[in-house]
């Protein structure tokens, strides 16, 4: 007779033993001393992407190394002749774009925040003109010098990984880390802009892009706003002196009416042309300075306004002109979509620095995203080298601080 034994798991559950066989039944779902834990990946994902850069390292160590060889000692053998230069600029330009891929690759792979070098500056002097920035290229040069010497390194770093799986796999992600780090600091030395001034250069046709839209963006509200107010009513005005100069012997009394009603359109006329040259550079501006036009331009404001500006001396005109903009926008929003009962102008100066910074009393939530003009705000003061700084937390108050460098204002000539 085969003797049946009942056992009981760690979570109450059954199981059934046959003694003959010895095989023990569990019920799905147990989780008894018996049961395996899942299988896992003894490393982690950050250094399966480490291993796959340093196992990738020489193949395409490979590839720039013959392509570093081959064209750029070529074209230096031929600077001899007449098409030894212009080869060698191309095979620079062929560097870079190497470059850019090892850049990318190094962000997927080591997670290596690394900025793209300036693009070379369009030639304006023909073809010698380009021939030459191109064998001057700094980036050109320092990414052929990352090619040649990869080579090596590369062939270490997969023999070292490769034989690493195998061998000393407990360790590896350490030894990962560690030749990685070393790929981290060859990216940063030779592929990464080279100092400050080429990132500055890369800012500044930014913000020339930034200038371009802004003028142009100002441009079309300028004939917008001639075409639809003062030319229509320009317009408007023609016909009905036209209209009265008809009647003017067969009916005068009309005559004299379509006359008065043309000397209110051209009133209306002056007005718009008024707001339009004030909204391209008030007068007041240009006469009395920035306090007095900021002084009138808070007067146009739906809550009252304290201004105080603290200058010496007048800014150059094109800071000058930024910071008045800036401040009749901000109030504008103030008056539009702050709910506040009142608001305030400061305007100082500190070193080099023009310092501006509105403040009201409304319910706040403004933000850059908010449709109410700061990111044109923020790019057209980026544009310059200024800084534009919104504090505006829900419920208020609001203080929006711009910063504008200082230039001095030119003398007049003659």
């Amino acid at each position: 007779m085969t003797a049946r034994i009942i056992t009981t798991t760690a979570d109450g559950g059954g199981g059934t033993q046959r003694g003959g066989s010895g095989v023990a039944a569990f019920p799905a779902g147990a989780t008894g001393p018996d049961r395996l834990p899942p299988a896992r990946f003894a490393l982690g994902r950050q250094t399966w992407l480490e291993i796959a850069h340093l196992l990738t390292n020489l193949p395409l160590g490979l590839v720039g190394f013959v392509y570093v060889v081959t064209a750029l000692f070529t074209s230096i053998g031929l600077a001899v002749t007449v098409i030894g230069f212009p080869l060698l600029a191309l095979a620079l330009l062929g560097t870079r774009q190497l470059g850019k891929a090892e850049r990318a690759r190094a962000r997927a792979l080591l997670k290596v925040r690394v900025d793209e070098p300036s693009p070379l500056p369009p030639g304006r002097q023909g073809f010698l003109g380009r021939v030459w920035a191109g064998l001057k290229d700094p980036v050109g040069w320092r990414t052929a010098l990352y090619e040649f010497i990869r080579l090596p390194w590369g062939i270490a770093t997969f023999t070292i990984t490769l034989a690493s799986l195998f061998v000393l796999w407990p360790v590896l992600p350490f030894i990962a880390r560690g030749l990685t780090n070393v790929d981290r600091m060859m990216v940063r030395a030779l592929l990464s802009p080279s100092d400050e001034l080429e990132r500055r250069i890369a800012e500044l046709e930014s913000d020339r892009g930034v200038v371009v839209d802004t003028a142009n963006a100002d441009l079309r509200r300028i004939e917008r706003d001639l075409h639809d107010g003062a030319q229509a009513r320009l317009v408007n005005l023609a016909m009905g002196l036209g209209l009265a100069k008809e009647k003017l012997l067969e009916d005068p009394d009309t005559a004299a009416s379509m006359v008065e009603e043309a000397h209110g359109e051209v009133k209306l006329a002056l007005q718009e042309l008024r707001d339009l040259a004030r909204g391209i550079h008030p007068a007041v501006l240009t006469d009395r300075g920035l306090d007095a036009a900021l002084s009138s331009v808070s007067s146009r404001c739906t809550v009252p306004v304290k201004v105080t500006a603290d200058l010496d001396a007048r800014p150059a005109a094109a800071i000058e002109g930024i910071a008045y903009f800036t401040v009749s926008e901000l109030l504008q929003n103030v008056s539009k979509h702050s709910g506040a009962r009142s608001a305030a102008v400061d305007v100082w100066r500190t070193d080099d620095r023009l310092l501006i910074q509105v403040w009201d009393d409304g319910k706040g939530g403004a933000n850059l995203d908010g449709g109410t003009g700061m990111a044109g705000l923020a790019d057209r003061l980026g544009a310059v080298d200024g800084l534009f700084v919104i504090d505006s937390p829900v419920g208020g108050p609001t203080t929006v601080t711009a910063e504008l460098p200082w230039r001095d204002r030119e003398a007049p000539r003659g």
